[in-house]
């Protein structure tokens, strides 16, 4: 089937959701609400879907491919699976525990067609992602929590300030007000880069001169949000290389002196990790892991590569929860994870897609 103009194939559906019929019983202002929502929503998969397309396309794609040829389930087609999983960066211990699973069920249902293996490889994936994502309140913050507070750490070159950048103008687009740490005072020009990103979001920055002492402007930048009731406070920490134990004493000094100004701090410690670096975004994990008390992984570039399968990886072999995935360069591209739509996104079918 012939594509259809932009507008047509991309839009078109959209505005089908935002004209399409609504409960009755809902009052006028809250079918607009919902309509708003349902277009946001529906956007966003787009999005979702267009920035997973490399990897749909090295991994549901071929592995479509290999079990709709008709062929029974047998411990050759098992072993190219596996292939077809750990050449998807979702790395060998991963795909290992996937296929142990796909074999049990398989035995006890007594399946013996290779297509019945599609859906149990997708089932068994969102089971791995749901069973490390624990619930989202989305962006509210409660007033017990204020200023809640996110430390963000990872190497250099990853996206982190990028990140920042983006988080905070999804926290001020949720009506919250946001406040940007500036505390990696080593890098060259990482206060200038960061103070951009701000400015894009439209909030503010505490910052200090070069060299300055990070736990320094920790407390100034808590201290500001607190005498100005910001909702968010997001601090920025140099990337140095994660096998530097300066960076443990660091990470430790930072969360004493934010512990005097708020108790629980910081609330959140989020990793950002690049996805097209596939497996050694996955060592800088375990790594991190060892200094810092994550809460969470922020994956970028996901729209830039094939290695998406990482996301995968990550959530099976550490536990942790994947929070914000970077499905794009733009400010808004940056998009809580949820694990059935990115599910639903990485399987989706292509010839689904070429219709549309």
């Amino acid at each position: 089937m012939a594509k259809l103009p932009y507008f047509c194939g991309t839009m078109l559906p959209i505005l089908k959701v935002f004209f399409s019929k609504t409960d009755t019983s809902m009052g006028f202002f809250d079918k607009i609400k919902a309509k708003v929502a349902s277009v946001v929503e529906a956007v966003s998969f787009a999005k979702l879907k267009d920035g997973l397309a490399k990897t749909r396309s090295a991994f549901a794609n071929r592995l479509k491919k290999l079990l709709s040829s008709g062929r029974k389930i047998d411990a050759v087609l098992l072993e190219e699976i596996e292939e077809i999983l750990i050449t998807s960066d979702i790395g060998v211990e991963t795909s290992s525990s996937i296929i142990e699973q796909v074999r049990l069920c398989v035995k006890k249902e007594g399946f013996d067609d290779a297509s019945q293996v599609y859906g149990l490889i997708k089932e068994e994936i969102l089971a791995i992602l749901q069973s490390s994502a624990p619930p989202t309140n989305g962006y509210e913050i409660t007033d017990g929590e204020k200023p809640h507070v996110i430390m963000m750490v990872g190497v250099n070159g990853v996206g982190k300030t990028t990140t920042i950048g983006k988080l905070a103008h999804n926290y001020r687009e949720a009506g919250k007000q946001a406040l940007i740490g500036a505390a990696d005072t080593f890098r060259a020009a990482a206060n200038e880069q960061l103070e951009v990103w701000a400015k894009r979001a439209g909030v503010d920055i505490v910052q200090q001169k070069q060299g300055a002492d990070p736990s320094a402007v920790v407390f100034d930048t808590l201290s500001a949000a607190r005498a100005r009731g910001a909702d968010i406070v997001l601090i920025d920490t140099a990337g140095r290389l994660h096998n530097k134990m300066n960076l443990m004493a660091e990470l430790e000094k930072m969360s004493r002196v934010m512990k005097k100004i708020k108790a629980s701090a910081p609330d959140e410690v989020l990793l950002t990790l690049d996805a097209t670096t596939g497996q050694n975004a996955l060592q800088q994990a375990k790594e991190f892991a060892k200094v810092a008390k994550l809460t969470g992984i922020v994956l970028t570039k996901l729209d830039g590569t094939a290695k998406g399968g990482i996301v995968i990886a990550i959530a099976n072999e550490l536990k942790l929860p994947v929070r914000y995935i970077g499905v794009g360069e733009k400010i808004d591209d940056l998009q809580q994870f949820n694990p059935s739509d990115f599910v639903e996104a990485l399987f989706e079918d292509k010839t689904t897609e070429e219709d549309n």
